[in-house]
């Protein structure tokens, strides 16, 4: 049975709780929404599935998203037409309704991956567009050594990617450089600003803390502001405060479906 919270989110986060200052932590960066475009490619009609506030939504295509949180679906902005209260697993459009469909950091959130992907090929012709975060590189973030809980909790949701081409069959997979100044607040953004990661809203939007108890969280959370404080992390990972990109878990997924 698909699990739904009170908003309406779907899988194990209730978005109606950590989700109040997505779209301010969590804006879409040009870099990745450059690489979605070209993957994408001459698709003219977009699904986009899980859509959260909207990130990553090409304004020149005929987009139609899903989305089952009403906390998210709020925050779209007013550009952006409104969301179809949907879930990834079942949705309302007949076969081969949309040229290519797209999701961004939203498939660790469904309750049957498998399904929603199957769902995925079902109503697209062609491409199929997963930005997500692949399980076995999240121990390359710094994170990995002060909130080993967060890192451990997200490389259990995080679907493997071989996983995920059992579903589509061959995919293409190319690892997605976050830069400095990243924009979308998840974890490995702040992997040069790590100052960002005191701030309990930034946290609150990266849903992986929501699975650390908060007498832990806060352990964690203390450390780091120690280390920050005294030089420690400075000593150990102050270069990648002017290193310009960082080669971490994220992950641009195509399966290419019909030709366009």
């Amino acid at each position: 049975m698909n699990r739904r919270h009170e908003d309406g989110s779907a899988g194990d986060t209730n978005y109606g709780r950590i989700g109040v200052a997505y779209s301010t932590y969590r804006q879409p960066d040009p870099r990745f929404a450059a690489a979605i475009v070209e993957a994408i490619g001459g698709a003219r009609t977009v699904l986009n599935v899980g859509a959260g506030a909207g990130s990553y939504e090409p304004t020149d295509r005929d987009v139609t998203s899903v989305e089952p949180s009403a906390s998210m679906r709020a925050q779209r902005p007013s550009h952006l037409p409104p969301a179809i209260d949907a879930m990834a697993e079942d949705l309302p459009f007949p076969d081969k309704a949309f040229d290519a469909a797209m999701t961004t950091f939203s498939i660790h959130q469904w309750n049957d991956v498998a399904a929603g992907l199957s769902e995925m090929r079902r109503v697209a012709r062609g491409p199929i567009v997963i930005m997500t975060e692949d399980p076995d590189l999240l121990d390359r973030f710094w994170l990995a050594c002060y909130a080993p809980q967060v890192i451990t909790s997200s490389a259990r949701r995080y679907p493997s990617i071989a996983s995920i081409a059992e579903v589509l069959g061959e995919v293409e997979v190319a690892n997605v450089p976050i830069p400095l100044e990243c924009v979308d607040g998840f974890n490995e953004a702040y992997y040069g600003r790590p100052e960002m990661l005191l701030d309990p809203l930034a946290r609150t939007s990266c849903s992986a803390w929501s699975f650390v108890d908060e007498p832990t969280a806060a352990s964690y959370v203390e450390r780091l502001a120690s280390d920050l404080a005294d030089g420690t992390w400075d000593r150990k990972y102050g270069h990648l405060r002017t290193q310009p990109a960082f080669d971490g878990s994220l992950v641009l997924i195509v399966s290419r479906g019909e030709p366009m």
